[in-house]
């Protein structure tokens, strides 16, 4: 036992100084005194409680008083020898976040794993899907390092992109997925590989269809992007009936509820390379599908509810098309937003995303109603039992990790969710897509140490989460801002929130002062 200890302290201290004193731990076992527990299972807050953790599992959650209340400290829980106390009085615990659409930064913007890493665990985000990337081999490895707490990193999920190839990993041997039985094959090959699952963009209906029922065969779990240059033939029901277990973004659901068409009315000038085109007319998608309630629409909602699917609508990476001066002007941008990032989301005809090439006020008013109508149907699943997650999908369309997340739970919350229910979809939700509720989602007995420490409700104001926290006036009329994230806790580990963000802020900063660069806003000198 001795021997354990040492070892356990030596690890503690090396890892510590090793991430420059960002985080500490883990530790035969950690207290974390006086919360109050917001779970993920749609319970109300409950406090003061504390949480006892050994071995990175969870072995007690005691309500040790109540509100206003002294505690009698003789009737807590008591600290082991090596053990480490968090005092947390006063503040709120949730289950760490899931980020079921997550990239690990991209080659054009520039952005390493590191820097990307580092605002997801600011953010509270323990767990991440990746939803295709660099390649297999290198989010696999990433994986490893993350899973042995090597670098700070969250729990990641690698979903591979349908067909992808690199130097180490080409099972085809050049050969395009154009047969099922290549299709099987790269399936078969990914998931020898390592990988969690595949991410799909679409394809002819018998490659779907083999691809995915060898997967589910397999047992891994899938993605889909239904993207317009297949989806006329194969939209989400055809993939949730085929075995798809989640969809992303919204694309292939309205055209599962055309009533009067089979495509979507593309202007007959239309190129779906041209950005500008793509994304002007998928704003005026969803006024062509059924209307909400009616029989058709109803009918669509109850079938994929009964399949079990899951819906990851990711709304933030769209919020620019809506109001893009909000999405560019944000706060964050200025200390958080590296110089290759702000330069990939410029008005540009080659970089994925920077659609701005003539967009206004019509296209923005068009997308407000493409909103409107999709977050009733994603409400309404959610009423109807069906899963809905929580998803970011950041690095694109000034949209930055870890603070996307944030704003994706405001614009659930626009779509008519309670705050609980945000918290479930962001925790929990993300769990069961997984397949990893046994171990992570909530805070309960026998689960993972995996929590996010606030020192302000985010129920009343969910932007008290992000890195810059919310603005607050005193009572003596002066201006402040509270919370931020104080503690991400992984694998028993803790990280402080607030030191990650600011190593990312330096980063930032070392970035322009070596560019003498400055953000400036397009077309502006």
């Amino acid at each position: 036992m001795k021997k354990l200890l040492c070892f356990l302290f030596l690890f503690q201290f090396l890892f510590s100084n090793g991430q420059e004193k960002m985080s500490e731990g883990p530790f035969p076992q950690l207290i974390i005194r006086g919360v109050t527990l917001i779970n993920g299972n749609g319970a109300p807050p409950r406090g003061p409680i504390d949480i006892v953790v050994e071995n990175n599992k969870i072995v007690k959650i005691q309500v040790v008083g109540y509100p206003g209340v002294k505690i009698d400290d003789s009737k807590r829980p008591k600290l082991k020898p090596g053990g480490k106390e968090l005092d947390c009085n006063g503040m709120y615990l949730l289950p760490g976040f899931v980020d079921m659409h997550g990239h690990i930064g991209g080659i054009a913007q520039g952005a390493d794993y590191d820097y990307v890493f580092k605002l997801w665990m600011s953010h509270g985000i323990t767990t991440v899907r990746e939803p295709s990337g660099r390649g297999v081999d290198w989010t696999l490895d990433l994986k490893r390092k993350s899973a042995k707490n090597e670098i700070i990193a969250p729990r990641i999920f690698a979903y591979t992109g349908f067909g992808q190839k690199t130097k180490d990993f080409n099972p085809l041997n050049d050969a395009p997925i154009s047969t099922p039985a290549q299709a099987r094959k790269w399936v078969r090959a990914n998931a020898e590989r390592g990988a969690d699952g595949i991410k799909f963009f679409g394809a002819a209906p018998e490659i779907m269809a083999a691809a995915l029922d060898e997967n589910k065969k397999l047992g891994l779990r899938s993605a889909c992007h239904h993207a317009q240059l297949d989806v006329a033939r194969w939209n989400v029901l055809h993939s949730a009936r085929a075995g798809l277990t989640s969809m992303e973004h919204w694309y292939g659901l309205p055209e599962a509820l055309f009533e009067d068409r089979t495509v979507q009315n593309y202007p007959l000038g239309y190129n779906y390379q041209n950005e500008q085109h793509r994304f002007e007319e998928a704003g005026k998608l969803w006024k062509q599908a059924a209307k909400p309630y009616s029989d058709h629409w109803n009918k669509v909602m109850d079938e994929l509810i009964s399949l079990d699917f899951t819906l990851d609508p990711t709304f933030n990476i769209y919020e620019a098309s809506r109001d893009l001066h909000r999405a560019r002007r944000a706060e964050w941008h200025e200390d958080y937003t590296l110089p290759s990032l702000w330069d990939f989301y410029q008005p540009s005809k080659i970089s994925h995303g920077s659609y701005w090439h003539d967009w206004g006020t019509e296209q923005e008013v068009a997308w407000r109603e493409n909103y409107k109508l999709w977050m009733t149907f994603i409400n309404e699943y959610k009423n109807r039992g069906g899963r809905v997650t929580t998803g970011s999908d950041s690095g694109f369309i000034f949209q930055l990790y870890g603070f996307a997340y944030i704003r994706e739970m405001e614009l659930l919350r626009e779509a008519g969710f309670h705050p609980l229910e945000i918290i479930r979809s962001s925790t929990l939700n993300g769990a069961e897509a997984l397949g990893m509720a046994d171990k992570i989602g909530t805070v309960e007995v026998g689960k993972l140490a995996d929590f996010v420490v606030v020192s302000e409700n985010p129920l009343k104001n969910l932007k008290v989460l992000y890195g810059t926290g919310a603005v607050k006036l005193t009572e003596d009329n002066e201006v402040v801002r509270v919370g931020g994230v104080t503690y991400t806790i992984k694998d028993g580990v803790i990280y402080d929130a607030k030191a990650l963000l600011q190593d990312v802020k330096t980063t930032v900063q070392q970035q322009k002062q070596k560019l003498n660069y400055k953000i400036k806003q397009p077309g502006l000198k």
